[in-house]
């Protein structure tokens, strides 16, 4: 057996732009590993995260340092004690998993479910703006059964408003992206209640989050910036209803199927998200999301190209992927 693995670059701009509390991006720009044996090619795709220390240059680097290894062999879960969670284990990860998928002509879901995938309603983001343009956008999307709308400002009472008046029937999460503070977090979480948001993910920063404890959670609280490996979640039960998986903080699929067994275990509802990317991000992450409570698998439909093939979207639904995408 002889592996080779490469990686490459690629940008897909965003259609419009995507705004959160930490700053807006007009382009998506992704790393991909390719693992080629036996004539067969496997391949990954991860979003370097700069809130986690991540560059393109330094994730491209840690997955050419893991070269070798993996070119002689190593297992999953062998990378998966060698390498750092995050983007480039992801991607290596991933392409493992496929890797498998295409020299066993064993499709991955049969690995990980206990059932054939099906179609899962997955959010769609609105972008953090004022409250009048916020509430626009929502409206042009009130017809999607699930809605996350990005908030994290010092007062984002008249957004939460908004955006439910724009959209009454709809569930909605709001994602605070750790921009609310611990003086702003009731008067917040009142309004959540009474626009009856389903979800209110990472209000406070990660490692500040102690407050949570002392409130009323009038609505549930989902951590995402705070939790990236199973071992996380026994400092947090006492904090959070349910919490966000993304394969590129868990660093691949492997780690976040242990993750999502360890929140089940522990009575927290899950929730699988995503960084914005192409449906070759999304494709392993629509097979970890079957059962999960909240789906957030909207990366393709915020750009303005996808992969072709890619994942097939219908409305609010997204189906699983097809063998000539991955897996």
């Amino acid at each position: 057996m002889r592996r080779y693995l490469s990686s490459s670059v690629e940008r897909f701009p965003i259609a419009g732009s995507f705004t959160i509390s930490r700053g807006t991006k007009t382009e998506a720009m992704v790393v991909v590993c390719r693992i080629t044996q036996d004539g067969r090619t496997g391949w990954g795709e991860c979003v370097p995260y700069a809130r986690y220390g991540e560059s393109i240059e330094g994730v491209q680097a840690e997955i050419e340092t893991a070269k070798a290894a993996v070119e002689a062999g190593a297992s999953r879960e062998e990378v998966r004690r060698a390498m750092r969670a995050g983007a480039a284990r992801n991607a290596i990860d991933c392409a493992l998993w496929d890797l498998e998928a295409k020299l066993t002509d064993l499709p991955v879901w049969k690995s990980i479910n206990p059932g054939e995938p099906g179609p899962l309603v997955t959010a769609y983001t609105i972008s953090l703006g004022e409250p009048a343009e916020m509430a626009a956008k929502t409206a042009e999307h009130a017809d999607r059964a699930l809605l996350k709308v990005k908030v994290g400002t010092g007062d984002d009472a008249e957004r939460i408003r908004a955006v439910r008046a724009a959209a009454p029937n709809a569930q909605i999460i709001l994602d605070a992206n750790e921009g609310w503070s611990e003086e702003t977090l009731e008067h917040h979480m009142a309004v959540c209640a009474e626009a009856n948001i389903a979800l209110v993910e990472q209000p406070l920063p990660a490692g500040n989050d102690a407050a949570l404890r002392q409130i009323e959670r009038l609505v549930p609280i989902c951590a995402d910036e705070s939790v990236h490996l199973a071992a996380d979640l026994v400092h947090l039960r006492d904090r959070y209803d349910a919490i966000n998986i993304k394969l590129d903080k868990a660093g691949g699929l492997t780690e976040a199927l242990g993750l999502r067994t360890e929140a089940s275990h522990l009575g927290l509802k899950v929730m699988i998200g995503c960084m914005v990317g192409s449906s070759l991000a999304m494709a392993p992450a629509v097979l970890l999301a079957q059962g999960a409570d909240f789906v957030d698998l909207d990366g393709p439909l915020l750009l303005a190209r996808d992969r072709d093939p890619g994942l097939r979207y219908e409305g609010s639904l997204v189906f699983p992927p097809k063998a000539s995408l991955w897996g």
